[in-house]
């Protein structure tokens, strides 16, 4: 895939002038400059319907679904070329159009909203549930199954910690 050039705005006024004020066909000042022809009519379609502010750059710009379903519509029903749109809605690329249109095609209206750019945010951990505290005095028997819990607890970690000196012990000599 080749890597797509970029035209400075003097450039491109030149070719198009070139086209359009002294009458000489896209195909020769193309082999001239050493471009395709391709792109000098898509700039003289941009000069001829916005003036020389079409040939400036553009920064991106982001469109809402409204307007793409607009585009999409009016392509399907007047029967334009993807170098008329573009020229006619000031879309700068034929493959925003054609990725408009495609989304389109499999998703309807859908297939037309922004989607979210770049990575999706990490997951957050499972956040444990706290037990619930009620304003009733626990029962005998919750106060019991408490403590049996707290100290089977006490007594895990204390299982540990003696593992952990034996260990060492071992270790050491």
């Amino acid at each position: 895939m080749n890597k797509r050039i970029k035209y400075d705005y003097r450039f491109r006024l030149q070719c198009v002038e070139a086209v359009v004020k002294n009458n000489i066909p896209a195909k020769v000042i193309a082999a001239e400059k050493g471009i395709a022809d391709s792109n000098i009519r898509l700039w003289v379609g941009f000069y001829r319907l916005y003036g020389k502010e079409g040939l400036k750059d553009r920064k991106y710009q982001n469109y809402d679904a409204a307007y793409k379903l607009k585009v999409v519509q009016t392509i399907a029903k007047e029967f334009l070329s993807l170098k008329t749109a573009c020229a006619r809605f000031n879309i700068p690329s034929e493959g925003t159009i054609l990725k408009w249109k495609k989304g389109y095609e499999s998703e309807g209206a859908k297939g037309l909203n922004n989607k979210p750019k770049g990575r999706p945010p990490k997951m957050k951990p499972p956040i444990k549930p706290k037990a619930k505290k009620s304003s009733k005095p626990l029962t005998r028997e919750d106060e019991l199954l408490k403590e049996l819990e707290y100290l089977r607890a006490e007594n895990a970690l204390l299982k540990k910690l003696q593992a952990l000196v034996q260990a060492d012990k071992k270790q050491k000599p």
